[in-house]
């Protein structure tokens, strides 16, 4: 896991890993925190995005994530999904491909969901080695980041010269 602090370079990051998963059998899926959308991008929206992402970009669906939706799509009153079925099928698709998963702007997250979604992001890692993770957050999300992943992650930190903000 690389954790970028204090930057607004990451799409440069992010179109960089696009432009090379076209060239390899590589999934790229990313996700914006908004402070403006702080509640409308629960762990569960969120998961559910990079799902989206995931499975759009391929051309067969395994059957056990098919059979997964459909199952909690039938229970009571079509009730939605919950973070676990999502996390169950991100990590069956992701276990079999090169996958990077870039979240942006770490610290817009409510607390109470970015426990959710470290750990989350956690689990993800753990069921599937070839899953890469890229976050972006000021510097304040960086305790609750070693927090849960530890050693296995890299930080970076980037500060804005006076040239670039002149720029």
């Amino acid at each position: 896991m690389v954790l970028l602090i204090g930057c607004d370079n990451s799409s440069l990051v992010i179109d960089r890993l696009c432009d090379e998963a076209v060239k390899e059998d590589t999934v790229v899926m990313c996700f914006y925190f908004d402070f403006a959308a702080r509640n409308e991008q629960s762990p569960v929206n969120m998961l559910g995005s990079l799902l989206r992402q995931l499975v759009s970009g391929q051309e067969n669906i395994p059957e056990a994530v098919v059979q997964s939706f459909r199952e909690r799509k039938r229970g009571i009153g079509g009730r939605g999904l919950q973070v676990s079925g999502v996390l169950e099928m991100l990590q069956t698709i992701a276990a079999t491909k090169r996958t990077f998963i870039c979240v942006d702007a770490l610290d817009e997250c409510v607390p109470a969901h970015r426990i959710v979604v470290l750990e989350s992001l956690r689990q993800i890692l753990r069921g599937s080695p070839n899953t890469r993770l890229f976050v972006t957050g000021r510097q304040q999300v960086r305790s609750e980041v070693e927090k849960r992943f530890g050693g296995a992650t890299t930080f970076i930190s980037i500060q804005p010269t006076e040239d670039g903000v002149v720029r």
